[in-house]
C-alpha cells in the first residue's frame, strides 16, 4: 500500500432524496422514497399546503430510484420494487424523479469541491474520488473545508472518508454516514476494516457475498486470512487475487482525471435473481433507468458514442456480452435504450439473471453527434 498518498471519496448524502427535500422541507425527518411516476406529483390544496402520494396505494411494477434514511430504516432501499417496499412501509412519502434538479445540483456540487481539490475522478451523479496527495493542509480541516463548500453550495450534506486508497475510501465514505468524516491509515486496516462485513467492500455484491457466506468468511478480516490458492480455486485466478488484495487493503488504482474516457457505463447487480419473464416489468425499468444514466453521463461529460453494449451476468455467474456499431454517434437516453434493447435480443434468455449493464463506446465530442429522436422502448425485447 503506497502510505505517501491521501485519496478521499466524497458521496452525497441520499442524494436525490436529499435535493427533494430542499423543494419540499415539510417533508424533512419522512420516510421518503423516490421512484414514482408524473402522477405522483404533489397536488397543492386550496389552503396552500401540498398533498402527497402515499407508497401503499402505488399499483404497478417500478423500482425505487431512492429512499430518505428514514424510509432506510423501514427496509426500503435503492432497486426495490415499489409494490414490495408498500408492503414494508406504506405510509411512506412517494415523489416522481426530477433527474433535470439532480443534475443541475450534481454539477454544483462537483464545481464547489473542485474550487479546493482540483483533481477530481467523476464517479457518476452523486460521488467522486479526490487525489488529496498535493494539497499541504490536514486530512480533518480540509475534509471540514470541503463538505462546508459543498453545503454552500447546495444547501446538501456529505459523507467523505479520507484514506491512502481508492478502496478504502469508498469503504469509509459509508461508515458515518450522513454528514460523516472518517479518515484512516493504513495501520488501521486490521482494527477498523477487518472486523466489517466482506459486502461493504466495493464490488463484493449480495450473491458474492453469499458465496463467501457459504465457505464460512463473512467478515474481511475472515476473508484476508484465506490463503490465495483457495479464493483463486473457488472464484478463478483473476476475482480471487483481486478478493485477497482488496481484503488486505490493497489497491494502487489512480485517481483519473483525464477526460478522454474510452467508454462510459453503467450497471446494476440485484438484491436478488431475476428472471426475464417473471420480472419483466421491473428488469424493464432498471434495463431503461441504467439507459439514461449513462446517457446522462455522456451529456454531462460531452460525448456521444457510436458502439452501444450490453452485460449480462447470469446466477451461475456466466456473463455475455452483445455490442452493435450504429452509422453515427448518440447520446439520448431513447437512442441508446432503443440500441440496447437490439442487443438484448441476441442474449439467451433462460435463466435467471444478477447483473445488468450498458455501455457506450467509440466515443466521439458531442458536437459531432447526431440529433436525438427515437422514442423510449418501454420494455424489454423478449
Amino acid at each position: 500500500m503506497n502510505s505517501t498518498r491521501r485519496i478521499a471519496h466524497l458521496d452525497m448524502d441520499a442524494f436525490f432524496a436529499s435535493v427533494e427535500m430542499l423543494r419540499y422541507p415539510e417533508l424533512r425527518g419522512q420516510a421518503v422514497v423516490v421512484g414514482g411516476r408524473n402522477v405522483h406529483q404533489p397536488v397543492e390544496q386550496p389552503d396552500g399546503s401540498k398533498r402527497f402520494s402515499r407508497l401503499g396505494d402505488y399499483v404497478g411494477r417500478g423500482v425505487i430510484t431512492t429512499s430518505t434514511y428514514e424510509a432506510r430504516a423501514l427496509g426500503v432501499f435503492s432497486g426495490m420494487g415499489l409494490m414490495k417496499s408498500a408492503q414494508l412501509a406504506p405510509d411512506a412519502i412517494l415523489l416522481p424523479a426530477n433527474f433535470d434538479a439532480y443534475r443541475d445540483y450534481s454539477r454544483r456540487f462537483k464545481a464547489a469541491v473542485a474550487s479546493i481539490a482540483p483533481k477530481i475522478e467523476d464517479r457518476g451523479i452523486d460521488e467522486i474520488y479526490l487525489d488529496l496527495s498535493d494539497i499541504p493542509e490536514a486530512s480533518a480541516p480540509l475534509a471540514r473545508r470541503i463538505k462546508q463548500a459543498v453545503f454552500n453550495a447546495t444547501g446538501l450534506t456529505c459523507s467523505i472518508g479520507i484514506t491512502p486508497n481508492k478502496l478504502l475510501a469508498k469503504i469509509c465514505s459509508d461508515l458515518d454516514k450522513p454528514d460523516g468524516i472518517t479518515i484512516l491509515g493504513e495501520e488501521e486496516v486490521v482494527s477498523r476494516i477487518w472486523p466489517l462485513p466482506a459486502r461493504k467492500i466495493n464490488g463484493i455484491g449480495p450473491k458474492a457475498s453469499e458465496r463467501l457466506a457459504r465457505l464460512g468468511i463473512n467478515t474481511i478480516g475472515e476473508l484476508a486470512a484465506v490463503p490465495v490458492d483457495f479464493l483463486v480455486e473457488k472464484f478463478g485466478e483473476r476475482t480471487g487475487a483481486w478478493l485477497h488484495r482488496a481484503a488486505h487493503g490493497i489497491d494502487e488504482r489512480p485517481v483519473v482525471t483525464e477526460s478522454e474516457p474510452k467508454s462510459i457505463s453503467r450497471e446494476s447487480t440485484f438484491e436478488r435473481d431475476l428472471h426475464a419473464r417473471q420480472d419483466r416489468a421491473a428488469l424493464s425499468e432498471i434495463f431503461t433507468a441504467l439507459c439514461m444514466r449513462v446517457a446522462d453521463d455522456l451529456q454531462r461529460k460531452g460525448y456521444a458514442g457510436r458502439t452501444i453494449g450490453i452485460k449480462l451476468r447470469y446466477a451461475d455467474f456466466h456473463a455475455v456480452t452483445r455490442d452493435l456499431s450504429l452509422p453515427v454517434a448518440i447520446s439520448s437516453g431513447p437512442e441508446i435504450r432503443k440500441a440496447a434493447g437490439e442487443c438484448l435480443k441476441r442474449v439467451p434468455l433462460e435463466q435467471k439473471i444478477r447483473l445488468l449493464g450498458v455501455r457506450v463506446s467509440g466515443l466521439v465530442p458531442l458536437a459531432q453527434a447526431a440529433a436525438p429522436g427515437a422514442a423510449i422502448q418501454a420494455e424489454l425485447p423478449w
